[in-house]
């Protein structure tokens, strides 16, 4: 009897280990996604249009996902993070209005530093995408200027982990500062029918660097647990500039956003498709 308990002593401590071992390796299927939506303040000028600067309200609606990954034995996380915003300006004479709106997708990676239990510092590159429009309520001859650019920004975060009583709190700051890219803008007084119709295109896509287009986008955001949910509150610094073919181009947003977070496990069924299943993370 001594020597069957034992044994079995052993097996029930030899399968902790590998559950413990298992489950780290399984690290990769948890993901948090987060939707936040706000409002807040905008500046835009684009010279194409005017050489005024337009000041107004803005709404903006974000959906992140982040990830661990299998890269440098599980120290690589991925982060997928789309945002649009739709706003509308006046001019300071409030005489004249316009319509912008901007799609944008970063989708990179970054590698953690684990510095204690509390802190993490992560550093990387993302892919940045963007497309979007301003239009001007008055002009007759060029009322809408494109936006169409994409870059590699490097990216960096500070994630810190504390409580106040009971409550699990996280603090993040981060940074995406375009290094390199392309940006599309016609040449100063080139109308888009003679880009697209009559073919006089040379020029118009730029190649871009943190000289000719200095840009950052910076983000603060507080997770804390309210009830059986957990809510994010985030504040957007925006700012995307651009000077080529003898136009400047600016929008300066800063967004205060509020939403939800979730986080999921990845479960994989018997064909192999991964399910998600609820979980918590704190």
């Amino acid at each position: 009897m001594r020597k069957t308990a034992a044994l079995l002593a052993i097996l029930i401590g030899m399968s902790g280990t590998i559950s413990a071992q298992s489950d780290s390796l399984q690290a990769n299927r948890y993901i948090t996604r987060a939707t936040t939506l706000g409002v807040g303040y905008t500046n835009i000028l684009d010279t194409y249009l005017s050489p005024q600067e337009y000041k107004g309200i803005e709404g903006r609606v974000a959906r992140e996902t982040m990830r661990m990954t299998k890269l440098f034995n599980g120290n690589v996380s991925l982060q997928n993070f789309f945002q649009a915003n739709l706003s509308y300006t006046h001019n300071s004479p409030d005489n004249n209005n316009t319509f912008a709106g901007l799609v944008n997708w970063n989708y990179g990676l970054h590698y953690q530093f684990h510095i204690n239990d509390h802190l993490k510092l992560l550093a990387g590159g993302l892919g940045d995408f963007n497309g979007g429009f301003v239009y001007n309520l008055q002009n007759s001859n060029n009322p809408a200027s494109a936006k169409a650019y994409a870059n590699i920004a490097a990216s960096g975060m500070i994630i810190y982990r504390f409580k106040i009583r009971n409550y699990q709190l996280v603090a993040r700051y981060q940074a995406n500062l375009p290094v390199a890219g392309v940006l599309f803008s016609p040449n100063y007084g080139q109308s888009y029918y003679e880009i697209f119709t009559l073919g006089n295109s040379d020029g118009v896509v730029k190649f871009t660097t943190l000289k000719n287009q200095p840009s950052v986008r910076q983000l603060f955001s507080l997770d804390f647990p309210v009830g059986c949910s957990k809510l994010r509150l985030n504040y957007l610094w925006d700012i995307q500039q651009s000077k080529v073919n003898q136009l400047k181009t600016h929008t300066y947003s800063h967004i205060f956003m509020v939403g939800f977070v979730r986080d999921l496990y990845l479960v994989k069924n018997k064909k192999g498709n991964p399910l998600p299943a609820n979980v918590r993370a704190y």
